[in-house]
């Protein structure tokens, strides 16, 4: 299938906002529960941990607050010898996953809200192939992952590309990323016409969705890729791609 050799994935990012372990845990239970209706291969998720039974990927993770907020406070960002000093500012970082083989991965980063850190994120990873990643990479499935990390996470952005098809568009280090499906908050203003086939939906009252083609776009076809080029470039000229955090104060 074209552009199964690429490396895709789903990924929604959003600023400084501090939360608790608590807060955070509150948001992946709604996350979970929606996700779960996306596709079967998410129904249950693992995560590490030492003595969890063999035959499983790991320790099953419950989707409900009380153990997903432990799951957070496992996953504290810690420094210092040992690693037991809790950077508080950095927030929760864990990772979870679903299978042995053809697995996908979930990385969360939330309730981080240092001015000097990369921001938060949720970052789902297909299977590299396989029928699951045929079965997920399509439109309707993405569509619904995405708005599953929006509704949860309330995002800056989010967007769901290939890396080959990111590093041919993206020109600096933080700026929202455009690729096949694009998610912009209304936080960022308001999305301007695009050039067709491009598809234009709202994700409740929260942003806009945009579609940029039915069919699996890649970095090896040169028409994805200028279509992708041009999009990135209105939204550029909206004053939508550059994304502005408050400077850090001199340590």
């Amino acid at each position: 299938m074209q552009g199964s050799l690429e490396n895709y994935y789903v990924g929604a990012y959003w600023g400084v906002r501090k939360e608790t372990a608590l807060e955070c845990a509150r948001r992946a239970e709604v996350f979970f529960h929606m996700l779960a209706r996306c596709d079967p291969s998410f129904a249950q998720w693992y995560r590490a941990g030492r003595g969890f039974p063999r035959e499983l990927p790991g320790y099953p993770v419950c989707p409900e607050v009380k153990e997903l907020e432990e799951l957070f406070l496992r996953g504290r960002v810690r420094a210092g010898p040992g690693k037991v000093d809790v950077i508080e500012d950095l927030g929760f970082l864990e990772t979870v996953w679903n299978a042995k083989k053809e697995r996908t991965r979930l990385e969360l980063y939330c309730g981080a809200y240092s001015p000097w850190g990369a921001g938060n994120a949720c970052i789902l990873d297909p299977p590299k192939s396989g029928e699951v990643k045929d079965r997920i990479l399509r439109v309707p499935v993405l569509e619904e992952i995405l708005t599953s990390m929006v509704t949860a996470w309330e995002p800056d952005f989010a967007v769901a590309t290939s890396v080959e098809m990111l590093e041919r568009v993206e020109k600096r280090k933080r700026e929202v990323r455009v690729g096949w499906l694009t998610y912009l908050s209304n936080r960022l203003g308001k999305v301007p016409p695009l050039p067709e086939p491009v598809r234009v939906e709202p994700v409740g009252e929260l942003g806009t969705l945009l579609i940029l083609s039915p069919e699996r776009m890649t970095a090896r076809d040169p028409e994805h890729v200028a279509l992708t080029v041009r999009v990135r470039e209105v939204l550029d000229e909206a004053g939508l791609i550059l994304i502005q955090r408050p400077e850090p104060e001199p340590g």
